[in-house]
């Protein structure tokens, strides 16, 4: 009974590892995952941060128990494993594998974070790994020579081995962009504002955009919707009722689209408070007192007067344009309706727009052929020079140096979305992306190179010393183990063996 519990044990420490780490990668998306839960729960509360918490908790738990359980069997002793132990394994076990199937079916492109982020921490997790190995030499020595079985003792030592070469090789296979030789390293990759600065200020509003320019974005992200009287404006859910106080203003109709609002109704409505009230990036707490007052009065903000900012201030703006619901007066023009406001209601030059939308794309090139092209999609090379693209707008989850390389050699860049943490966009900079969009131009912009980065040779230097302070650490422990058994074999006349020794009960609870 006490051997299953063991298993059980390491079962558990695997799996809330897993998790813990799996959860740990995915931050760069905590924000969509808790509006995801907005979206079905009707009630903001952050969702991830618990999750994240608890995740942390059991594996704190499982570990402090996996240590206690090394400890004593590699002193030969036995695990009494108390009850509630027992029933406090089973649920951190349960949790984890219930956690881990509902994450991968809701949010199974976290899985493919999870492989982006060995890219960056998989030399460090070798050497961890390496360190682990190296610390249970202790209990393995103690019992491949307590053990009076010919068989067992080349069964442990032969599994202990193997596992432990290979952790020793595995650089051979690894590869991370960010082992680079010293000046390979391109420049750092332009930062877009996703809807601005949405951790300092309302998302798409004015505010928030002035804040990206403050921190030093080199271009602005938004999402265009059309009213009812046909004003393009900002906002991304197709309701308005996440980023304003519609439910006082208009409760009967919460659950409207936004297109179906005129613009003076749109204009009655606050798009701040929420930002103050949900609270949504745990950052509002770190503005000042003025910030936070004209925060919580913004307003919606018009397609005209984002453009006017980006104009006055030299930025690129990019947008995804959504087209109206049935019914709008604006359902088949929403396209040349949002060129107007380009070409005649807003200064800003054609150049500066990254054009998104892929619908009608002929006629806006005739309409306005000096817009840059932009795709969303990874499209055959043939088709995306047939469509004059000069960029393309992929989710980070596509990052390949390969593909990268790819498209810039017939001159289309590329850029990443959304990225707003550190390690993400040192793994972007190493790869040689050109732009990437953030919720995070205040902290990316200060970084003045990517983390985790080394050369070659530093990273050899950094593996053969582990692997040789670690092979060394290891024949001192069997060497230790060897003469010790050896010392107690003289003394006592006979030899320990753990078959047939006496084990000291001793219970964990």
């Amino acid at each position: 009974m006490e051997g299953v519990s063991f298993a059980l044990l390491v079962a558990a420490f695997c799996l809330t590892l897993v998790l813990l780490y799996f959860w740990g990668q995915a931050k760069n998306d905590y924000n969509d995952f808790d509006w995801f839960n907005f979206g079905n729960m009707g009630f903001w509360f952050p969702w991830s941060m618990v999750l994240l918490v608890i995740a942390a908790g059991f594996f704190t738990y499982i570990t402090v128990l996996m240590l206690l359980a090394v400890c004593l069997l590699s002193e030969g002793q036995k695990l009494y494993l108390h009850w509630s132990h027992k029933i406090g394994i089973l649920v951190s076990l349960t949790f984890s594998i219930v956690t881990t199937a509902v994450l991968s079916d809701l949010w199974s492109k976290e899985w493919t974070t999870l492989l982006l982020s060995f890219q960056v921490t998989a030399p460090y997790l070798h050497v961890g790994g390496v360190l682990l190995m190296t610390a249970l030499a202790w209990p393995i020595a103690l019992h491949f020579f307590r053990m009076n079985s010919r068989v067992k003792q080349v069964l442990i030592l032969g599994m202990y081995l193997t596992v432990l070469s290979a952790l020793y090789l595995v650089p051979l296979g690894l590869y991370s962009p960010c082992i680079k030789d010293e000046g390979t390293l391109g420049p750092a990759p332009a930062l877009i504002g996703h809807r601005g600065a949405p951790m300092l200020a309302p998302e798409n509003t004015l505010m928030s955009f002035e804040k990206a320019v403050e921190t030093g974005s080199e271009g602005l992200e938004t999402d265009v919707t059309i009213s009812f009287d046909g004003v393009p404006f900002l906002m991304h859910d197709h309701t308005l009722r996440r980023t304003t106080n519609i439910h006082e203003v208009f409760p009967n109709q919460t659950d409207t689209s936004a297109a179906m609002f005129t613009w003076a109704d749109l204009e009655n409505l606050n798009a701040g408070a929420w930002f103050l009230s949900h609270n949504p990036f745990g950052t509002a707490s770190s503005l000042g007192a003025e910030d936070r007052l004209r925060a919580g009065k913004q307003s919606v903000c018009s397609l005209q007067a984002f453009l006017q900012l980006a104009a006055q201030k030299d930025k690129l703006v990019i947008f995804d344009l959504y087209r109206p619901p049935r019914g709008h007066p604006y359902r088949d023009t929403w396209i040349q309706r949002t060129l107007e406001v380009i070409q005649n209601e807003s200064s800003i030059h054609s150049s500066q727009v990254l054009w998104l939308p892929s619908d009608l794309r002929a006629l806006v090139q005739e309409i306005d052929p000096e817009l840059q092209q932009t795709s969303g999609s990874r499209l055959p090379l043939q088709e995306l020079q047939r469509n004059h693209i000069v960029k393309l707008n992929l989710h980070y989850s596509s990052m390949s140096a390969e593909l990268i390389s790819e498209y810039a050699a017939v001159n289309i860049t590329t850029n990443l979305y959304v990225i707003s943490q550190p390690w993400l966009y040192s793994l972007a900079w190493c790869t040689g992306v050109h732009s990437v969009t953030t919720n995070a131009p205040q902290l990316l912009s200060t970084m003045s190179s990517p983390l985790f980065l080394m050369s070659p040779d530093e990273y050899n230097l950094m593996w053969i010393l582990t692997d040789l302070v670690s092979l060394v650490l290891i024949l001192i422990i069997f060497g230790f183990h060897w003469w010790r058994e050896r010392v107690l074999a003289f003394c006592s006349g006979s030899k320990i063996t753990l078959d047939n020794g006496t084990y000291i009960k001793f219970k964990t609870g």
